[in-house]
């Protein structure tokens, strides 16, 4: 059945994708509702325990630690189901060629639930991304796409999951190409935007619009507003720094945390417990307050209680994530910044003599102003509010807010909450809108054939044999049918003890290694080297990634410079010359080599020829080259050349002066009048 899919699918490319990605946006909309469903369901459960113990308010001192330690034993056997799952989700595209585990479309909506259910303050959009990306990544797999098109589908079920959540299938699209491919590459748009929009219309139907934010139209009622909303943007990036920071240090090391993991979900746990008992409105993902500031109703919350509830809601969500539990930073984000927004408006509100300001304007703005500071993500914080609100009433303020946000942020916190996770594990994205020369390289253009395999029977000491005969450091481990299964390098060798007889390779390698293809990028092969910290890289086939082609090494990407550097500057040649081409004043011209000429018995690329000219031809006798940079030259050649009359002009009098100059008796017996060159113009 699987291999027959694949046939499908490589017959009717095009087609059979679209499908795809529809199957992928309807899947991650089921996903989305499902995570809804859950968290009504967990939060069911907790009401019901309410009802017997008659805790009242005091509840979550229970439960908000109980769903934390349930989340972190989870996490414990699945690692990646901690935090949001965005980083995950990158980190599968750029080290992982797009795997994103099957397991995490189901139990990261489990770990989701138990976290937010039981009263820990987080957002489910995080959880709904990873699931998506993971329904995209087990699609693309199964069918047996190449890894560009599996990369398209789980950026695919990422923007479906944003999509899904808020109903803004633009926003998501923008998402999956600003956040988690960090490009905008025209080949991934198709998938991600069917997808995106058919996740909005599957989880809307579903689950209906109540549950889903939905924000009342504002705007700016005296131009002057948008001095407070540049201050608002301010005020975000600060208060973004501090959302960071937070979530930066709850994750560093504790000395009782690495001697008692399970500590840690209790020890967090508790305060976040403490902190939603005293506030009930930092419960949970805190989608209904947001709905009350955004929605246009007047306002019933004084300033300072707005920017309290600001400070306990970075606690909350730190110390929520901080635990490992599931979660992510999408809401919380939205929440502090309504809740800022709104803070502002009702403070400067009584003294302001310029107009009559709206707290709901300014909570809407600064939930994307707030957004943009911890994601760096401005373009989608800008068109999810166009898609939430369907009204531009707000562009000036929005765009002012979101870039001074972002451009503030990144001066004072170079990470962002999605890259702080994986710099932690030595991932480093490279985020440049600059195009890399060796962009332009696929690794099968310049990877080395294997020559040499491992076997998982040999033992270190016939391995370390084989890596000095060959002069490497490393090689691929395959098993008897050629399919690989692993990789073993010298540092494993001395992990493990030193070469030996007793040790076998199968033990000492590094099982499923990262891999490329050969229509990968250079640049993307040598970025996922240095952010994984290893010199060399299998290449597998785009069919069946155990079936080894190749290796890449890096002493492979000087070979792809030169490479790229060859292929772009015969590049920037044809540029030239099409620029000679296209001159107006072109034309085609002809000239004899006669006898003493500088260029008789010399090669073309010896004879220094002007700039704006190009050789066409070289006929000799009835003979006609094609002019080459080993071409010789010959008296009585007729050269056809093609530029303005100035290079030919240039032509003439160069190979006039140094004929002459190079040859003395020439220079004797030369009459004045004698023409050098029979120079004949062409048509």
């Amino acid at each position: 059945m699987r291999q027959r899919l694949r046939t499908i699918v490589r017959r009717q490319t095009t087609a059979v994708f679209i499908g795809l990605s529809l199957v992928v946006g309807f899947m991650a909309g089921l996903g989305g509702a499902a995570l809804i469903w859950s968290i009504e369901l967990i939060r069911d459960g907790v009401d019901w325990l309410d009802g017997t113990l008659s805790w009242g308010r005091f509840i979550p001192l229970l439960t908000v630690p109980l769903g934390l330690f349930a989340a972190w034993a989870l996490s414990q056997r699945f690692p990646e189901l901690r935090g949001s799952g965005v980083p995950e989700t990158t980190a599968g595209l750029a080290v992982r060629s797009g795997y994103v585990p099957t397991r995490s479309s189901y139990l990261k909506i489990l770990a989701t639930a138990l976290t937010l259910g039981s009263g820990g303050s987080a957002g489910r959009e995080g959880p709904t991304v990873m699931v998506g990306a993971a329904v995209g990544s087990s699609i693309g797999r199964y069918s047996g796409l190449g890894e560009d098109q599996v990369r398209s589908l789980v950026a695919a079920g990422a923007g479906a999951g944003i999509g899904a959540t808020f109903n803004a299938p633009i926003a998501g699209m923008l998402f999956a190409m600003e956040v988690i491919l960090g490009n905008f590459a025209i080949r991934h748009l198709n998938a991600v935007v069917i997808a995106s929009v058919t996740a909005a219309v599957t989880a809307r139907t579903i689950v209906g619009e109540d549950r889903i934010l939905s924000v009342t139209a504002h705007g700016v009622d005296h131009p002057a507003e948008l001095m407070l909303y540049v201050a608002l943007g301010v005020l975000a990036a600060a208060v973004g720094f501090l959302f960071l920071k937070a979530f930066d240090s709850v994750h560093s090391p504790v000395e009782l945390f690495e001697a008692r993991p399970w500590m840690r979900p209790i020890a967090l746990g508790i305060p976040v417990a403490a902190i939603v008992t005293i506030e009930p409105r930092i419960l949970g993902t805190g989608q209904g307050f947001i709905q009350e500031l955004v929605g246009g109703a007047p306002l019933g919350v004084a300033w300072w209680t707005l920017l309290i509830l600001v400070g306990l809601k970075i606690l909350a969500t730190a110390g929520t994530l901080g635990s490992q539990a599931s979660g992510g930073h999408f809401m919380p984000a939205l929440f502090i910044g309504s809740s800022l927004g709104a803070g502002l408006a009702a403070l400067v509100g009584p003294i302001w003599g310029f107009s009559s300001l709206d707290a709901g304007a300014f909570a809407v703005v600064g939930m994307a102003a707030m957004f943009a500071a911890v994601a760096r993500a401005p373009l989608t914080s800008i068109l999810i509010v166009f898609e939430l609100t369907g009204d531009y009433g707000l562009v000036l303020p929005l765009m002012l807010a979101t870039s001074l946000a972002t451009v503030i942020a990144d001066r004072i916190h170079k990470e962002s909450v999605y890259t702080i996770p994986l710099v932690r594990r030595g991932i480093r994205l490279l985020r440049t809108s600059d195009v890399d020369l060796l962009d332009t390289v696929a690794v099968g253009e310049v990877m080395t054939p294997w020559d040499e395999v491992l076997r998982p029977q040999m033992t270190t000491g016939e391995v370390q044999a084989v890596l000095d005969r060959h002069r490497h450091h490393g090689l691929p481990v395959a098993d008897d049918d050629d399919r690989l299964i692993g990789i073993l390098t010298v540092s494993d060798i001395a992990r493990t003890g030193g070469p030996s007889d007793q040790v076998k390779a199968a033990d000492a390698m590094t099982p499923r290694p990262f891999t490329v293809t050969p229509a990968t990028p250079v640049s993307l092969a040598l970025e996922r080297m240095a952010s994984l910290g290893v010199g060399r890289l299998p290449v597998v086939s785009e069919e069946d990634p155990t079936q080894l082609v190749g290796m890449f090494r890096r002493e492979t990407a000087i070979k792809a410079y030169h490479h790229a550097l060859s292929e772009a500057t015969e590049a920037e040649l044809q540029r030239k010359r099409q620029r000679i081409w296209t001159r107006p004043d072109a034309e085609f011209f002809e000239f004899h080599v006669p006898a003493g000429s500088m260029a008789d018995g010399r090669q073309l690329k010896e004879v220094r020829w002007p700039p704006g000219c190009t050789l066409v031809a070289v006929r000799r006798g009835r003979a006609v080259l094609i002019p080459e940079g080993n071409t010789v030259l010959q008296e009585g050649d007729v050269v056809t050349g093609f530029g303005a009359p100035g290079a030919r002009n240039q032509v003439v009098e160069r190979l006039r002066a140094t004929s002459t100059e190079s040859n003395p008796a020439a220079q004797a017996t030369a009459s004045p009048s004698e023409p050098l060159l029979d120079v004949e113009v062409g048509e």
